[in-house]
């Protein structure tokens, strides 16, 4: 009788655990995955809003590749991904080109730098003439003496400059150029603004990530990336000369202090290319995430809608402390508004 008992007691167990394991792959199945593709700029940002997302919110997954902003607005045009991301928002031309249209929402802001790899050189400064003149290939060693004259004290070695560049289509190529062609009329008509310029001088490596790994391993280098990958890895920045003449390090206060410089439009796309306030650091921007007007599918609807009042919002937390500008309250509520006019 006994045996009869256990067995039924064990039988019981197991068909309970059979019926539990059952509704978990079912509520599993039932879950939303939302697909991103966009700029590596906010990507450490975007990767930590998303991890943590999900960790409180186990049915909804996100996935963001970071391939630059020139595949992320690629993908939104050709509908493979939930939304995209770009530090070059759209212009009026890509965004035609997405039936249902498109909604762009600053989510963050950053500055980009200008890091570099030189022994026994800290603190370098770099005048406009200077920095424009680098990256045009007009000046070629590090001991020139338009960055000696800024750099007063500092040994300067005799070797030669070796510039890195992006190789992809880059929001941060886009912002960088715009910034070096509104200070330079001979940069804008030899260069111009472009997500891929044809850069005179530099070798070309991929992503943030790729300019990041390329300045730690060559000595002489130079390159432009996003604020926070070149603190993360400890990689030693200009301090840039601004508008007013001043020269100013990347920070949150004088990145905000840029883009308080600049008054959002109705569209939310807005650049301070060249920011006139003494305390501004010279090169901020804001990046987008790109959404569709509207999501067939209602689930993914309130899943996207509910991850971005999250980065809004509680996410910004996360900002300053990954390199990365805070929004500004007027922001923020502006692109929280914006959010709830996509429907489905």
């Amino acid at each position: 009788m006994k045996i009869r008992l256990w067995s039924a007691a064990i039988a019981c167990v197991l068909l309970t655990a059979l019926v539990s394991s059952c509704n978990s792959k079912s509520a599993a199945a039932e879950g939303v995955k939302l697909q991103g593709a966009g700029a590596s700029f906010p990507a450490p940002l975007y990767n930590k809003w998303f991890k943590s997302y999900s960790a409180s919110h186990p049915d909804v997954e996100v996935d963001y590749q970071s391939v630059g902003s020139g595949s992320g607005k690629k993908s939104v045009i050709d509908h493979t991904v939930d939304f995209g991301a770009s530090d070059a928002a759209m212009s009026e031309e890509e965004m035609a080109r997405v039936p249902g249209g498109v909604q762009l929402l600053p989510m963050t802001a950053g500055a980009i730098v200008i890091a570099y790899n030189v022994e026994g050189v800290n603190g370098l400064k770099l005048s406009r003439k200077a920095y424009t003149g680098i990256f045009l290939g007009k000046i070629k060693n590090w001991d020139d003496p338009e960055i000696a004259s800024a750099n007063p004290g500092v040994k300067l070695p005799s070797l030669p400059i070796n510039v890195v560049v992006r190789a992809d289509g880059s929001g941060t190529s886009f912002v960088f150029s715009k910034h070096l062609s509104a200070i330079s009329a001979e940069f804008n008509k030899a260069v111009g603004v472009n997500t891929m310029p044809n850069w005179p001088v530099g070798t070309k490596s991929k992503g943030n990530e790729g300019v990041t790994a390329s300045l730690k391993s060559t000595p002489g280098s130079i390159g432009y990336v996003e604020y926070g990958y070149a603190n993360s890895q400890k990689l030693a920045t200009a301090t840039l000369e601004n508008k007013a003449g001043k020269y100013v390090a990347a920070s949150s206060a004088s990145g905000q202090a840029a883009l308080a410089s600049a008054e959002l439009p109705a569209n939310l796309i807005v650049w301070a290319s060249d920011p006139a306030a003494p305390d501004a650091y010279p090169i901020v921007t804001y990046t987008w995430l790109i959404c569709y007007r509207k999501y067939p599918d209602p689930k993914k609807l309130a899943a996207l809608e509910d991850l971005l009042k999250y980065g809004l919002t509680e996410g910004q937390k996360d900002a300053e402390q990954l390199g990365y500008i805070p929004l500004p309250a007027n922001v923020s509520s502006k692109a929280l508004a914006a959010a709830q006019t996509i429907t489905n």
